[in-house]
C-alpha cells in the first residue's frame, strides 16, 4: 500500500498489479480537494496509468470538476442523442456510452460487445490525453476493461523488433462503425492520422508503445509484408496478461487512463443486460512525437 503524503486529504493508492492500476481508497469525488490533493492524485496517475475511484456517488457536476483535475474537458463528436439527461452548455463532454436501446436505437455509443485493443481518438492529430467512465448500470458478468502498459511492452520488446520500428511512424484508421483491421469498409465518416510507432510521454519523458491491433494500419515507408510481421509482434506483445490490468466494473466505479501510454479493450457481455457508463475526456495538448 502507498499512502499519499503530499497532499491535505490523506488517500490511499493501492497498486493492482507490477505494471498498471492503482486504486485510490478514501476519496470522496462530490467534495472539492485542495490543490496539494490535486497534485498528488495527478502524480498517482503518472506513476500507475490507470486509477480506479470506487464506490463513487457522483451527479454530472462532480464528473466533469473531476476531469478538470488532469486538464481542459474534451469536446464531443457525436450527436446530442448520446449526451446524457440533464446534459446542459454548463456541463460539456459527457457522453454516454451504453447498449441501452429505446425505440430500437442505442441511447450510447459502442454500445456491444467485444472491443480489441485500442489508444482513444489515435486517429486525430492531437489524441485524447486520458478518458474517464463512471459506471451507472453493469451487467452481471462481461463488459470488462482491459488496460496494457505501454511503457512495459517498450521497455521489454525484442532489441531486433525494437530497432528495425524506432523512429518511424504508422498510419492509424477509423470508421465510425467499424474498422480496416476489421475486415470490411462502411460508408460511413472516417478519420486517420500518422503518428510515432513509440510515443515519448510529455509528462514522463518515457518512451511508450503506441500503435494498437483495432486501428493501426501499416507502418509508414516500410513493405506490406515487413510492416504487417513487426506490428504484429508488437501487438502479441502488448497484449501479454503480465503488461494488463482486467477491471471488473461495479456501479459507483470511476476510471481514468492515460492514453499516452496505455491502450485498452473490452472483453464481450450478453445483450439482454443494460449496460451504461458516462464518459468524459481530456483534451490532449501536444502531438505526439
Amino acid at each position: 500500500m502507498d499512502v499519499a503524503v503530499r497532499s491535505k486529504t490523506k488517500f490511499d493508492v493501492v497498486p493492482l498489479t507490477k505494471h498498471i492500476g492503482a486504486e485510490i481508497r478514501g476519496i470522496d469525488l462530490r467534495e472539492k480537494p485542495d490543490e496539494q490533493t490535486v497534485r498528488a492524485i495527478y502524480q498517482a496517475w503518472l506513476d500507475h496509468l490507470v486509477l480506479i475511484f470506487p464506490d463513487q456517488q457522483l451527479a454530472q457536476e462532480d464528473l466533469v470538476r473531476a476531469t478538470s483535475f488532469f486538464g481542459e474537458i474534451g469536446k464531443l463528436s457525436r450527436p446530442p442523442k448520446y449526451f446524457p439527461k440533464g446534459y446542459s452548455s454548463l456541463l460539456p463532454g459527457i457522453m454516454m456510452v451504453s447498449n441501452i436501446r429505446e425505440n430500437g436505437e442505442p441511447i450510447g455509443v459502442l454500445p456491444d460487445g467485444e472491443m480489441m485493443f485500442h489508444h482513444d481518438m489515435i486517429h486525430a492529430e492531437v489524441p485524447s490525453k486520458a478518458t474517464l467512465l463512471y459506471a451507472v448500470e453493469i451487467p452481471s458478468a462481461g463488459g470488462n476493461t482491459l488496460f496494457a502498459s505501454g511503457y512495459a511492452s517498450y521497455d521489454t520488446l525484442d532489441p531486433a523488433v525494437r530497432d528495425r520500428l524506432e523512429g518511424k511512424k504508422a498510419l492509424h484508421h477509423y470508421n465510425y462503425g467499424t474498422t480496416i483491421r476489421g475486415g470490411k469498409m462502411g460508408t460511413e465518416a472516417f478519420a486517420e492520422c500518422m503518428h510515432p510507432v513509440f510515443r515519448t510521454h510529455e509528462d514522463t519523458g518515457r518512451k511508450a508503445v503506441y500503435v494498437n491491433r483495432l486501428m493501426t494500419v501499416k507502418v509508414f515507408d516500410m513493405p506490406e509484408d515487413e510492416s504487417d510481421r513487426l506490428l504484429n509482434a508488437v501487438f502479441d506483445h502488448a497484449e501479454q496478461r503480465e503488461f494488463v490490468y482486467e477491471h471488473v466494473w461495479r456501479v459507483g466505479d470511476l476510471l481514468l487512463w492515460d492514453n499516452r501510454c496505455s491502450s485498452h479493450a473490452r472483453t464481450d457481455f450478453s445483450s439482454t443486460e443494460r449496460r451504461l457508463l458516462l464518459r468524459t475526456t481530456v483534451q490532449g495538448t501536444v502531438r505526439p512525437y
